[in-house]
Protein backbone atom coordinates (compact mmCIF):
# COMPACT_ATOMS: atom_id res chain seq x y z
CA UNK A 1 0.00 0.00 0.00
CA UNK A 2 3.01 2.29 0.47
CA UNK A 3 4.56 1.72 -2.95
CA UNK A 4 3.43 2.51 -6.46
CA UNK A 5 3.15 -0.47 -8.83
CA UNK A 6 5.64 1.28 -11.11
CA UNK A 7 8.18 0.98 -8.30
CA UNK A 8 7.28 -2.59 -7.41
CA UNK A 9 7.72 -3.92 -10.96
CA UNK A 10 11.30 -2.59 -10.96
CA UNK A 11 12.15 -4.34 -7.69
CA UNK A 12 14.26 -7.48 -7.86
CA UNK A 13 12.14 -10.58 -7.32
CA UNK A 14 8.83 -8.91 -8.25
CA UNK A 15 7.78 -11.79 -10.51
CA UNK A 16 8.58 -14.35 -7.82
CA UNK A 17 6.70 -12.29 -5.22
CA UNK A 18 3.68 -12.19 -7.55
CA UNK A 19 3.65 -15.98 -7.77
CA UNK A 20 4.00 -16.36 -4.00
CA UNK A 21 1.22 -13.83 -3.37
CA UNK A 22 -1.02 -15.69 -5.80
CA UNK A 23 -0.19 -19.01 -4.14
CA UNK A 24 -0.99 -17.61 -0.70
CA UNK A 25 -4.26 -16.12 -1.98
CA UNK A 26 -5.30 -19.37 -3.66
CA UNK A 27 -4.61 -21.43 -0.54
CA UNK A 28 -6.48 -18.95 1.65
CA UNK A 29 -9.53 -18.95 -0.60
CA UNK A 30 -9.56 -22.74 -0.87
CA UNK A 31 -9.60 -22.88 2.93
CA UNK A 32 -12.49 -20.43 3.09
CA UNK A 33 -13.76 -22.06 6.32
CA UNK A 34 -10.91 -20.36 8.20
CA UNK A 35 -10.47 -17.19 6.14
CA UNK A 36 -13.96 -15.89 5.33
CA UNK A 37 -13.28 -12.53 6.99
CA UNK A 38 -9.93 -12.17 5.22
CA UNK A 39 -10.88 -12.97 1.63
CA UNK A 40 -11.98 -9.42 0.81
CA UNK A 41 -8.57 -8.10 1.95
CA UNK A 42 -6.84 -10.46 -0.46
CA UNK A 43 -9.18 -9.48 -3.30
CA UNK A 44 -8.45 -5.85 -2.44
CA UNK A 45 -4.68 -6.45 -2.85
CA UNK A 46 -5.18 -7.82 -6.36
CA UNK A 47 -7.63 -5.04 -7.14
CA UNK A 48 -4.99 -2.43 -6.24
CA UNK A 49 -2.40 -4.13 -8.45
CA UNK A 50 -4.82 -4.33 -11.37
CA UNK A 51 -6.07 -0.74 -11.00
CA UNK A 52 -2.49 0.58 -11.21
CA UNK A 53 -1.58 -1.24 -14.45
CA UNK A 54 -2.68 1.59 -16.82
CA UNK A 55 -0.29 3.96 -15.03
CA UNK A 56 2.81 1.79 -15.53
CA UNK A 57 4.88 2.48 -18.63
CA UNK A 58 5.22 -0.62 -20.86
CA UNK A 59 9.02 -0.48 -20.75
CA UNK A 60 9.12 -0.30 -16.93
CA UNK A 61 10.17 -3.38 -14.95
CA UNK A 62 10.79 -6.96 -16.02
CA UNK A 63 9.67 -8.01 -19.46
CA UNK A 64 6.18 -9.53 -19.55
CA UNK A 65 5.21 -8.44 -16.03
CA UNK A 66 1.70 -7.41 -17.15
CA UNK A 67 1.07 -10.79 -18.79
CA UNK A 68 2.33 -12.48 -15.62
CA UNK A 69 -0.09 -10.41 -13.52
CA UNK A 70 -2.93 -11.35 -15.89
CA UNK A 71 -2.11 -15.03 -15.44
CA UNK A 72 -2.06 -14.80 -11.63
CA UNK A 73 -5.26 -12.72 -11.48
CA UNK A 74 -7.04 -15.29 -13.64
CA UNK A 75 -5.89 -18.03 -11.25
CA UNK A 76 -7.15 -16.07 -8.23
CA UNK A 77 -10.57 -15.39 -9.78
CA UNK A 78 -10.97 -19.00 -10.95
CA UNK A 79 -10.11 -20.26 -7.46
CA UNK A 80 -12.58 -17.83 -5.90
CA UNK A 81 -15.43 -18.95 -8.17
CA UNK A 82 -14.68 -22.66 -7.69
CA UNK A 83 -14.29 -22.35 -3.92
CA UNK A 84 -17.44 -20.33 -3.31
CA UNK A 85 -19.51 -22.76 -5.41
CA UNK A 86 -17.90 -25.68 -3.59
CA UNK A 87 -18.72 -24.12 -0.22
CA UNK A 88 -22.44 -24.69 -0.83
CA UNK A 89 -22.23 -28.48 -0.78
CA UNK A 90 -19.65 -28.45 2.02
CA UNK A 91 -21.97 -26.40 4.25
CA UNK A 92 -24.98 -28.60 3.51
CA UNK A 93 -23.10 -31.82 4.23
CA UNK A 94 -21.56 -30.44 7.44
CA UNK A 95 -24.99 -30.56 9.12
CA UNK A 96 -24.50 -27.18 10.78
CA UNK A 97 -20.84 -27.58 11.67
CA UNK A 98 -19.76 -25.01 9.05
CA UNK A 99 -21.08 -21.48 8.78
CA UNK A 100 -22.52 -20.51 5.41
CA UNK A 101 -20.52 -17.62 3.89
CA UNK A 102 -23.77 -16.38 2.32
CA UNK A 103 -25.13 -15.74 5.83
CA UNK A 104 -22.39 -13.18 6.55
CA UNK A 105 -23.90 -10.23 4.69
CA UNK A 106 -21.10 -7.83 5.63
CA UNK A 107 -18.30 -10.05 4.38
CA UNK A 108 -20.28 -10.95 1.27
CA UNK A 109 -20.78 -7.28 0.36
CA UNK A 110 -17.09 -6.56 0.95
CA UNK A 111 -16.14 -9.35 -1.46
CA UNK A 112 -18.66 -8.21 -4.07
CA UNK A 113 -17.32 -4.65 -3.83
CA UNK A 114 -13.80 -5.83 -4.70
CA UNK A 115 -14.56 -8.55 -7.25
CA UNK A 116 -15.44 -6.31 -10.28
CA UNK A 117 -12.00 -4.68 -10.56
CA UNK A 118 -10.08 -7.95 -10.87
CA UNK A 119 -12.80 -9.76 -12.83
CA UNK A 120 -12.99 -7.05 -15.51
CA UNK A 121 -9.18 -7.03 -15.86
CA UNK A 122 -9.51 -10.33 -17.74
CA UNK A 123 -13.20 -9.96 -18.49
CA UNK A 124 -13.52 -12.32 -21.45
CA UNK A 125 -11.94 -15.40 -19.78
CA UNK A 126 -13.62 -14.67 -16.43
CA UNK A 127 -17.03 -14.35 -18.09
CA UNK A 128 -16.48 -17.68 -19.86
CA UNK A 129 -15.70 -19.29 -16.49
CA UNK A 130 -18.93 -17.94 -15.01
CA UNK A 131 -21.04 -18.90 -18.03
CA UNK A 132 -19.46 -22.36 -17.99
CA UNK A 133 -20.83 -22.79 -14.46
CA UNK A 134 -24.09 -20.88 -14.89
CA UNK A 135 -25.48 -22.59 -18.01
CA UNK A 136 -25.41 -26.22 -16.76
CA UNK A 137 -26.86 -25.16 -13.39
CA UNK A 138 -29.63 -23.25 -15.14
CA UNK A 139 -30.52 -26.34 -17.20
CA UNK A 140 -30.54 -28.56 -14.09
CA UNK A 141 -32.60 -26.03 -12.16
CA UNK A 142 -35.23 -25.74 -14.90
CA UNK A 143 -35.41 -29.54 -15.10
CA UNK A 144 -36.03 -29.91 -11.35
CA UNK A 145 -38.63 -27.13 -11.10
CA UNK A 146 -40.41 -28.58 -14.13
CA UNK A 147 -40.63 -31.93 -12.36
CA UNK A 148 -41.78 -30.30 -9.12
CA UNK A 149 -44.45 -28.31 -10.94
CA UNK A 150 -46.66 -26.34 -8.53
CA UNK A 151 -45.55 -28.36 -5.50
CA UNK A 152 -43.24 -26.93 -2.82
CA UNK A 153 -39.61 -28.07 -2.61
CA UNK A 154 -40.42 -29.89 0.63
CA UNK A 155 -42.69 -32.32 -1.26
CA UNK A 156 -39.75 -33.77 -3.20
CA UNK A 157 -37.70 -36.81 -2.05
CA UNK A 158 -34.78 -36.03 0.28
CA UNK A 159 -32.11 -36.50 -2.41
CA UNK A 160 -33.94 -34.16 -4.79
CA UNK A 161 -34.30 -31.57 -2.03
CA UNK A 162 -30.57 -31.71 -1.37
CA UNK A 163 -29.75 -31.41 -5.06
CA UNK A 164 -32.14 -28.47 -5.30
CA UNK A 165 -30.50 -26.78 -2.30
CA UNK A 166 -27.02 -27.20 -3.82
CA UNK A 167 -28.11 -25.84 -7.21
CA UNK A 168 -29.94 -22.87 -5.67
CA UNK A 169 -26.95 -22.10 -3.42
CA UNK A 170 -24.53 -22.15 -6.34
CA UNK A 171 -26.88 -20.04 -8.47
CA UNK A 172 -27.02 -17.60 -5.55
CA UNK A 173 -23.24 -17.17 -5.62
CA UNK A 174 -23.16 -16.82 -9.41
CA UNK A 175 -25.98 -14.26 -9.39
CA UNK A 176 -24.17 -12.19 -6.77
CA UNK A 177 -21.00 -12.36 -8.88
CA UNK A 178 -22.82 -11.38 -12.07
CA UNK A 179 -24.53 -8.49 -10.29
CA UNK A 180 -21.24 -7.23 -8.87
CA UNK A 181 -19.33 -7.53 -12.15
CA UNK A 182 -22.06 -5.96 -14.31
CA UNK A 183 -22.31 -3.19 -11.73
CA UNK A 184 -18.61 -2.52 -12.28
CA UNK A 185 -19.18 -1.32 -15.85
CA UNK A 186 -17.46 2.02 -16.44
CA UNK A 187 -19.03 4.76 -18.55
CA UNK A 188 -15.77 6.74 -18.65
CA UNK A 189 -14.62 7.61 -22.16
CA UNK A 190 -11.43 5.59 -21.66
CA UNK A 191 -13.33 2.31 -21.33
CA UNK A 192 -16.42 2.72 -23.50
CA UNK A 193 -14.86 1.32 -26.65
CA UNK A 194 -13.72 -1.95 -25.09
CA UNK A 195 -16.87 -3.90 -26.00
CA UNK A 196 -17.44 -4.95 -22.40
CA UNK A 197 -21.15 -4.20 -22.74
CA UNK A 198 -21.63 -7.32 -24.89
CA UNK A 199 -20.10 -9.45 -22.12
CA UNK A 200 -22.36 -7.67 -19.61
CA UNK A 201 -25.26 -8.68 -21.85
CA UNK A 202 -24.23 -12.35 -21.93
CA UNK A 203 -24.03 -12.50 -18.14
CA UNK A 204 -27.22 -10.49 -17.68
CA UNK A 205 -29.17 -12.78 -20.00
CA UNK A 206 -28.56 -15.71 -17.63
CA UNK A 207 -29.60 -13.74 -14.55
CA UNK A 208 -32.77 -12.49 -16.24
CA UNK A 209 -33.63 -15.97 -17.55
CA UNK A 210 -33.22 -17.28 -14.00
CA UNK A 211 -35.52 -14.52 -12.73
CA UNK A 212 -38.16 -15.37 -15.34
CA UNK A 213 -38.06 -19.08 -14.46
CA UNK A 214 -38.36 -18.39 -10.74
CA UNK A 215 -41.15 -15.89 -11.28
CA UNK A 216 -43.13 -18.22 -13.53
CA UNK A 217 -43.04 -20.99 -10.94
CA UNK A 218 -43.89 -18.55 -8.14
CA UNK A 219 -46.97 -17.15 -9.89
CA UNK A 220 -48.23 -20.39 -11.49
CA UNK A 221 -48.15 -22.10 -8.07
CA UNK A 222 -49.77 -19.09 -6.36
CA UNK A 223 -46.73 -18.65 -4.14
CA UNK A 224 -46.26 -22.33 -3.20
CA UNK A 225 -43.24 -22.94 -5.43
CA UNK A 226 -40.84 -20.48 -3.87
CA UNK A 227 -37.09 -20.49 -4.37
CA UNK A 228 -34.52 -20.14 -1.61
CA UNK A 229 -34.77 -16.67 -0.01
CA UNK A 230 -31.03 -16.10 -0.46
CA UNK A 231 -31.39 -16.65 -4.21
CA UNK A 232 -34.19 -14.07 -4.27
CA UNK A 233 -31.94 -11.60 -2.46
CA UNK A 234 -29.11 -12.28 -4.92
CA UNK A 235 -31.44 -11.42 -7.80
CA UNK A 236 -32.40 -8.15 -6.09
CA UNK A 237 -28.68 -7.37 -5.76
CA UNK A 238 -28.26 -8.00 -9.49
CA UNK A 239 -31.31 -5.85 -10.34
CA UNK A 240 -29.97 -2.98 -8.23
CA UNK A 241 -26.61 -3.03 -10.02
CA UNK A 242 -28.20 -3.39 -13.45
CA UNK A 243 -30.49 -0.45 -12.69
CA UNK A 244 -27.58 1.73 -11.67
CA UNK A 245 -25.55 1.00 -14.81
CA UNK A 246 -28.12 0.49 -17.58
CA UNK A 247 -31.34 2.27 -16.62
CA UNK A 248 -30.28 5.91 -16.66
CA UNK A 249 -30.67 6.68 -20.38
CA UNK A 250 -34.22 5.55 -21.05
CA UNK A 251 -35.59 8.97 -21.94
CA UNK A 252 -32.66 9.69 -24.27
CA UNK A 253 -33.19 6.42 -26.12
CA UNK A 254 -36.97 6.49 -26.28
CA UNK A 255 -37.70 9.98 -27.43
CA UNK A 256 -40.88 11.89 -26.72
CA UNK A 257 -43.09 10.04 -29.19
CA UNK A 258 -42.05 6.60 -27.94
CA UNK A 259 -42.67 7.62 -24.35
CA UNK A 260 -46.12 9.04 -25.07
CA UNK A 261 -47.29 6.14 -27.20
CA UNK A 262 -45.91 3.43 -24.93
CA UNK A 263 -44.97 1.28 -27.95
CA UNK A 264 -42.29 -1.35 -27.34
CA UNK A 265 -40.05 -0.28 -30.19
CA UNK A 266 -36.86 -2.15 -30.88
CA UNK A 267 -33.63 -0.52 -29.79
CA UNK A 268 -32.65 0.03 -33.43
CA UNK A 269 -35.94 1.78 -34.24
CA UNK A 270 -35.63 3.98 -31.17
CA UNK A 271 -32.14 5.11 -32.08
CA UNK A 272 -33.27 5.78 -35.65
CA UNK A 273 -35.88 8.20 -34.29
CA UNK A 274 -33.25 10.40 -32.63
CA UNK A 275 -32.85 13.75 -34.33
CA UNK A 276 -29.07 13.67 -34.12
CA UNK A 277 -26.53 10.91 -34.50
CA UNK A 278 -26.36 8.72 -31.39
CA UNK A 279 -23.58 9.44 -28.94
CA UNK A 280 -20.97 6.86 -27.95
CA UNK A 281 -22.93 6.14 -24.77
CA UNK A 282 -26.11 5.57 -26.76
CA UNK A 283 -24.30 3.20 -29.12
CA UNK A 284 -22.94 1.22 -26.18
CA UNK A 285 -26.42 1.16 -24.63
CA UNK A 286 -27.90 -0.05 -27.92
CA UNK A 287 -25.31 -2.80 -28.38
CA UNK A 288 -25.89 -4.05 -24.86
CA UNK A 289 -29.65 -4.53 -25.31
CA UNK A 290 -29.25 -5.93 -28.83
CA UNK A 291 -26.77 -8.53 -27.57
CA UNK A 292 -28.97 -9.27 -24.55
CA UNK A 293 -31.57 -10.58 -26.99
CA UNK A 294 -34.55 -10.22 -24.65
CA UNK A 295 -36.11 -7.06 -26.08
CA UNK A 296 -35.48 -3.38 -25.52
CA UNK A 297 -34.99 -1.66 -22.17
CA UNK A 298 -38.77 -1.44 -21.62
CA UNK A 299 -39.14 -5.23 -21.85
CA UNK A 300 -36.20 -5.80 -19.50
CA UNK A 301 -37.51 -3.22 -17.02
CA UNK A 302 -40.89 -4.94 -17.10
CA UNK A 303 -39.24 -8.29 -16.21
CA UNK A 304 -37.55 -6.65 -13.22
CA UNK A 305 -40.61 -4.73 -12.01
CA UNK A 306 -42.93 -7.73 -12.44
CA UNK A 307 -40.53 -9.78 -10.29
CA UNK A 308 -40.57 -7.02 -7.69
CA UNK A 309 -44.37 -6.94 -7.64
CA UNK A 310 -44.55 -10.70 -7.18
CA UNK A 311 -42.00 -10.51 -4.35
CA UNK A 312 -44.33 -8.13 -2.53
CA UNK A 313 -47.27 -10.42 -3.17
CA UNK A 314 -45.80 -13.84 -2.41
CA UNK A 315 -43.07 -13.15 0.19
CA UNK A 316 -45.02 -11.17 2.82
CA UNK A 317 -43.30 -12.63 5.88
CA UNK A 318 -39.71 -12.35 4.55
CA UNK A 319 -38.78 -8.87 5.75
CA UNK A 320 -35.37 -8.86 4.05
CA UNK A 321 -36.89 -9.63 0.64
CA UNK A 322 -39.73 -7.13 1.11
CA UNK A 323 -37.33 -4.44 2.36
CA UNK A 324 -34.79 -4.88 -0.45
CA UNK A 325 -37.54 -5.05 -3.06
CA UNK A 326 -38.99 -1.76 -1.84
CA UNK A 327 -35.53 -0.18 -1.64
CA UNK A 328 -35.00 -1.10 -5.30
CA UNK A 329 -38.46 0.24 -6.22
CA UNK A 330 -37.73 3.48 -4.33
CA UNK A 331 -34.35 3.90 -6.05
CA UNK A 332 -35.90 3.33 -9.48
CA UNK A 333 -38.61 5.88 -8.76
CA UNK A 334 -35.94 8.36 -7.65
CA UNK A 335 -34.06 8.28 -10.96
CA UNK A 336 -35.15 10.74 -13.65
CA UNK A 337 -35.09 8.25 -16.53
CA UNK A 338 -36.11 5.12 -14.62
CA UNK A 339 -39.07 6.88 -12.98
CA UNK A 340 -40.42 7.85 -16.40
CA UNK A 341 -39.98 4.25 -17.48
CA UNK A 342 -41.86 2.93 -14.42
CA UNK A 343 -44.91 5.02 -15.31
CA UNK A 344 -45.31 3.08 -18.56
CA UNK A 345 -45.42 -0.37 -16.92
CA UNK A 346 -48.63 -2.26 -16.14
CA UNK A 347 -47.24 -3.69 -12.89
CA UNK A 348 -46.66 -0.19 -11.49
CA UNK A 349 -50.18 0.81 -12.53
CA UNK A 350 -51.53 -2.21 -10.66
CA UNK A 351 -49.50 -1.34 -7.55
CA UNK A 352 -50.85 2.20 -7.55
CA UNK A 353 -54.46 1.06 -7.95
CA UNK A 354 -54.34 -1.82 -5.45
CA UNK A 355 -52.04 -0.78 -2.58
CA UNK A 356 -54.07 -2.67 0.03
CA UNK A 357 -53.59 -5.70 2.27
CA UNK A 358 -56.00 -7.73 0.12
CA UNK A 359 -53.63 -7.61 -2.85
CA UNK A 360 -50.30 -7.30 -1.03
CA UNK A 361 -50.34 -9.30 2.23
CA UNK A 362 -46.98 -7.89 3.36
CA UNK A 363 -48.89 -4.76 4.43
CA UNK A 364 -50.71 -6.85 7.05
CA UNK A 365 -47.53 -8.23 8.67
CA UNK A 366 -46.70 -6.25 11.85
CA UNK A 367 -42.98 -6.54 11.20
CA UNK A 368 -43.38 -4.71 7.87
CA UNK A 369 -44.84 -1.45 9.20
CA UNK A 370 -41.73 0.52 8.27
CA UNK A 371 -41.93 -0.88 4.77
CA UNK A 372 -45.47 0.50 4.41
CA UNK A 373 -43.99 3.99 4.61
CA UNK A 374 -41.45 3.29 1.85
CA UNK A 375 -44.13 1.64 -0.33
CA UNK A 376 -46.53 4.57 -0.16
CA UNK A 377 -43.78 7.19 -0.44
CA UNK A 378 -42.59 5.58 -3.68
CA UNK A 379 -46.06 5.27 -5.20
CA UNK A 380 -46.92 8.88 -4.25
CA UNK A 381 -43.69 10.12 -5.79
CA UNK A 382 -44.54 8.41 -9.08
CA UNK A 383 -48.15 9.57 -9.00
CA UNK A 384 -47.22 13.23 -8.44
CA UNK A 385 -44.42 13.26 -11.02
CA UNK A 386 -45.10 15.02 -14.35
CA UNK A 387 -47.90 13.16 -16.18
CA UNK A 388 -48.00 10.64 -13.32
CA UNK A 389 -51.76 10.73 -12.78
CA UNK A 390 -52.41 10.49 -16.51
CA UNK A 391 -50.06 7.55 -17.10
CA UNK A 392 -51.11 5.63 -13.99
CA UNK A 393 -54.78 6.19 -14.75
CA UNK A 394 -55.89 7.57 -11.36
CA UNK A 395 -55.95 10.83 -9.46
CA UNK A 396 -54.38 11.63 -6.11
CA UNK A 397 -57.84 11.53 -4.52
CA UNK A 398 -58.57 8.09 -5.99
CA UNK A 399 -55.17 6.84 -4.80
CA UNK A 400 -56.06 7.90 -1.23
CA UNK A 401 -59.52 6.28 -1.21
CA UNK A 402 -58.47 3.02 0.57
CA UNK A 403 -56.66 5.03 3.25
CA UNK A 404 -59.56 7.46 3.66
CA UNK A 405 -61.91 4.49 4.10
CA UNK A 406 -59.77 3.17 6.99
CA UNK A 407 -59.57 6.66 8.51
CA UNK A 408 -63.37 6.91 8.35
CA UNK A 409 -63.86 3.59 10.14
CA UNK A 410 -61.36 4.49 12.86
CA UNK A 411 -62.76 8.01 13.19
CA UNK A 412 -66.21 6.65 14.03
CA UNK A 413 -64.84 4.90 17.14
CA UNK A 414 -64.68 6.43 20.60
CA UNK A 415 -61.33 7.19 22.30
CA UNK A 416 -61.94 4.17 24.56
CA UNK A 417 -62.44 1.91 21.53
CA UNK A 418 -59.25 3.21 19.92
CA UNK A 419 -57.27 2.04 22.94
CA UNK A 420 -58.21 -1.58 22.25
CA UNK A 421 -55.49 -3.83 20.90
CA UNK A 422 -57.49 -4.70 17.76
CA UNK A 423 -57.38 -1.03 16.73
CA UNK A 424 -53.64 -0.74 17.32
CA UNK A 425 -52.47 -2.39 14.09
CA UNK A 426 -54.78 -0.50 11.68
CA UNK A 427 -53.94 2.78 13.43
CA UNK A 428 -50.21 2.22 13.13
CA UNK A 429 -50.60 1.02 9.54
CA UNK A 430 -52.68 3.94 8.30
CA UNK A 431 -50.40 6.53 9.92
CA UNK A 432 -47.35 4.80 8.46
CA UNK A 433 -49.02 5.02 5.05
CA UNK A 434 -49.84 8.69 5.59
CA UNK A 435 -46.28 9.42 6.65
CA UNK A 436 -44.96 7.97 3.39
CA UNK A 437 -47.48 9.94 1.36
CA UNK A 438 -46.72 13.21 3.16
CA UNK A 439 -42.97 12.67 2.73
CA UNK A 440 -43.39 12.69 -1.06
CA UNK A 441 -45.40 15.91 -1.24
CA UNK A 442 -43.21 18.60 -2.71
CA UNK A 443 -45.13 21.86 -3.13
CA UNK A 444 -48.06 23.89 -1.88
CA UNK A 445 -50.49 22.36 -4.36
CA UNK A 446 -49.85 18.77 -3.24
CA UNK A 447 -49.85 19.65 0.48
CA UNK A 448 -53.15 21.47 0.00
CA UNK A 449 -54.62 18.49 -1.84
CA UNK A 450 -53.83 16.22 1.12
CA UNK A 451 -55.13 18.76 3.63
CA UNK A 452 -58.41 19.17 1.72
CA UNK A 453 -58.94 15.40 1.80
CA UNK A 454 -58.27 15.16 5.55
CA UNK A 455 -60.04 18.35 6.68
CA UNK A 456 -62.45 18.55 8.37
CA UNK A 457 -63.71 14.96 8.49
CA UNK A 458 -60.56 13.03 9.43
CA UNK A 459 -58.39 15.45 11.42
CA UNK A 460 -60.38 14.90 14.65
CA UNK A 461 -59.06 11.32 14.65
CA UNK A 462 -55.57 12.74 15.29
CA UNK A 463 -56.82 14.50 18.39
CA UNK A 464 -58.51 11.32 19.63
CA UNK A 465 -55.34 9.29 19.17
CA UNK A 466 -53.21 11.97 20.83
CA UNK A 467 -55.49 11.92 23.88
Amino acid sequence: ANYQLSELVKAEGYMEWLELAASFTVQSIRNWQYSTNSIHYLLSLWGRLVAAVPYVRPETGAQGHVQHLEKQVLLVVETYIESMLGSVEAVLRSDGALENPLDDDGSLREQMDRLPVIARFQYGPVAQMILGKFDPLLVQYKDIITRLGNNPNSSAPADVQQTMAIIEGQLTWLTYMVGAIVGGHSWSSAHMGDGDETIDASLSRRALQLAQGMDYRLTSSNGVGRADPQLEQALLFYFQNFRRVYMFMWDQMSGTSAASSGDNLSVGMIVAKLDSAPSTKQKVYQRMFEHLGMGDHTVVANIIVTKMGNNLKYWPEEQDIVGRTLDLFHDMAGGYSSSKLLLTLETVRFLAMHHTEDHFPFLAIPGNVRHRTTFHATLTRLLLSPSGEEKLGLTFEQFLEPIVTVLGKLGSLTPADLRNEECRRPLIGVFRDMRGIAASLHNRKTYSALFDILHPQHLPLLAKVAD
